[in-house]
Formats: C-alpha cells, sequence, structure tokens
C-alpha cells in the first residue's frame, strides 16, 4: 500500500553542489537552502566537513551553517566522514551546529578499497568514534549504503553484501539508514530486494533510498520502493549533481521531477512544487545552464523560460 505521505531530502546543496567544478558562491548557498525551505523541504543535506583539499567546493561549510536561517520543523544535515571533520563541524561553534550528521560505507569491497584503501569492515572501524561521539553530542545520525545495487569496479553487488553493512551500521549505533544507487543501475525488483533487507534491521521511518537517473530508473526505483511503504528519498532540486563514474550522465534524481510524480499520486509531501521549481531555476541560472530535471524544465518553459 502506498504511503499517504513522503518525506523528502534535498540533498542539492551538498551532495549535488559538492560535483560541480565552477566555485559557486557562499551567498548562493545560503540562498539555495532558503529558497528551498520556503518552498516546504523540511529535510536538507547543507554541506560536508570534508578536507577542502580534496572538495574545495566545500571549504565554506562552517560559513554556510552559520549563515542560514533555522525556522522551525527543518532539520539540517552535514556528511561527516570521520573525527577529523566531527572536530572541526564541533569547533564552528552553536551557531554553525547541524540537526544530524550523515556517515557512508560501500556495500562493495572494491569500491572500499579503491576509495578510500581500507576494506568495508575497516571503514565501520573508522565510523564508530564518529558515531559514538555525535550521539553523546545529542545529533542524530544517519548512514548512507553507497554501491547498494552495483559497483563501477566489482560490478554486481548482491542483497546479502548490502545486509552485511547495514548490520555493522547498525551495530555501530547508527539511527537512519540509507540505501543509495550510486552509480543509477538499480531496477525495480533488486531495489525492493535491497530496501527489504535494510527493513531487517530498520524500521521503515529509518530507511530511505537514494537514486540516481544515470540509466532513467530513478523514478521507477522510487515507484517500487513506494509499493511496499517506503517514505523517505533523497532528492536533488535541479537534478544537482552528476555521476563521475559514466562520463555525461545524470546523478542524484530531481527533486522537482519527484514532487510531480507524488503530486500526481495524490501523495502528500508538504511542498509547494511553484516555489521549488523556481529553486531549481535559480541554481541553474547560477551555474550557467539548464536544469537536468524534465518537470522543472518543462514548467519552467511554460512561463516563458527559454533555454539555449
Amino acid at each position: 500500500m502506498f504511503p499517504s505521505r513522503v518525506t523528502l531530502v534535498d540533498v542539492g546543496p551538498r551532495d549535488g553542489l559538492q560535483n560541480e567544478k565552477q566555485p559557486v558562491g557562499t551567498e548562493h548557498k545560503v540562498a539555495l537552502v532558503h529558497r528551498l525551505q520556503a518552498a516546504g523541504l523540511r529535510e536538507i543535506e547543507v554541506t560536508s566537513y570534508v578536507s577542502p583539499k580534496w572538495v574545495p567546493q566545500m571549504a565554506d561549510n562552517a560559513a554556510v551553517m552559520a549563515a542560514i536561517a533555522r525556522p522551525t520543523g527543518v532539520r539540517h544535515s552535514v556528511l561527516v566522514p570521520n573525527m577529523i571533520g566531527f572536530e572541526s563541524m564541533l569547533a564552528a561553534g552553536p551557531a554553525a551546529r547541524p540537526d544530524e550528521i550523515v556517515v557512508f560505507g560501500a556495500a562493495s569491497q572494491a569500491f572500499s578499497q579503491r576509495n578510500i584503501n581500507c576494506s568495508i569492515e575497516e571503514s565501520i572501524e573508522r565510523f564508530a568514534p564518529v558515531v559514538a561521539a555525535a550521539r553523546e553530542a545529542g545529533f542524530k545520525v544517519r548512514a548512507a549504503v553507497s554501491c547498494a545495487l552495483g559497483c563501477p569496479y566489482q560490478g554486481e553487488v548482491s542483497a546479502d553484501e548490502v545486509e552485511h553493512v547495514v548490520r555493522l551500521m547498525k551495530g555501530i549505533g547508527v539511527q537512519h539508514c540509507g540505501i543509495a544507487d550510486t552509480i543509477g543501475v538499480g531496477t525495480p525488483r533488486k531495489v525492493q530486494a535491497v530496501i527489504e533487507r535494510a527493513l531487517r534491521h530498520f524500521p521503515m521511518a529509518e530507511v530511505s533510498g537514494h537514486f540516481h537517473d544515470t540509466y532513467g530508473q530513478a523514478l521507477a526505483n522510487i515507484y517500487a520502493c513506494l509499493e511496499i511503504g517506503l517514505h523517505t528519498f533523497d532528492t536533488s532540486v535541479a537534478g544537482l549533481g552528476g555521476c563521475p563514474y559514466a562520463k555525461g550522465a545524470t546523478g542524484n534524481v530531481a527533486t522537482e521531477d519527484v514532487a510531480f510524480m507524488l503530486q500526481g499520486m495524490g501523495i502528500e509531501t508538504g511542498i509547494d512544487l511553484e516555489a521549488l521549481v523556481q529553486a531549481g531555476g535559480f541554481i541553474s541560472e547560477v551555474l550557467g545552464r539548464a536544469p537536468v530535471s524534465r518537470a522543472g524544465k518543462a514548467l519552467l518553459t511554460r512561463q516563458g523560460k527559454v533555454f539555449a
């Protein structure tokens, strides 16, 4: 049975902009968060505390967090990959404090070895003190299990492999588990099978789906999740983000496309679609290109917006 209400977590300000090569000004990042809040988004992944050497786009993390308005009922999250990042986040002071932190681990041993030079089990050991410190400090901790439907190095990833990581995350005290199709190769029945494995260890309210549209399957995969009752999904305004493992491919599913589908299905999101589309148009103009979102682009075109 389909849920009556769905929560969309907009990851555009972090996961989307992080993939942009051109620098995006702090003021534009803050303005994007404010526009998303005004459109009704109540879960926003704002930035990440990673080394600016590796991700220069996120070097202004503390400045962005300190500048955003904090309306009641909106949860702001940040990605924290290690204790150095966690300590940097704390050092930024109370004004930059998030509501939630996010850690991530791969379901593929090959991906883990190629990207962070350690096994899955070793990566979980690194996250354990971060999770413990975060919970002691009063933060909610969300985990993302990447490459849950496929890996650019390993190929197929089994449901057993995904469940192994889900179980490890649960063991270190993570409170929410997101299942991520990092390279966008998942298809509906495979997605359902993997989500059902996560639901063995976390309640429905604490499992979410994160789908990339690399092969045009994201909306179908979200629909398949809705069929089994899942009601929380990561999305990215204007389709911000790319897939670094498939040159030229789209990345995160666009918030506008998912909101349009859910609105058509009569499922409540609390989102003002028109305001959301305008937010997507705003950040696309900042980046100097048309939105990747099909719904966003179509609705803006109907309003007379012309794209090159």
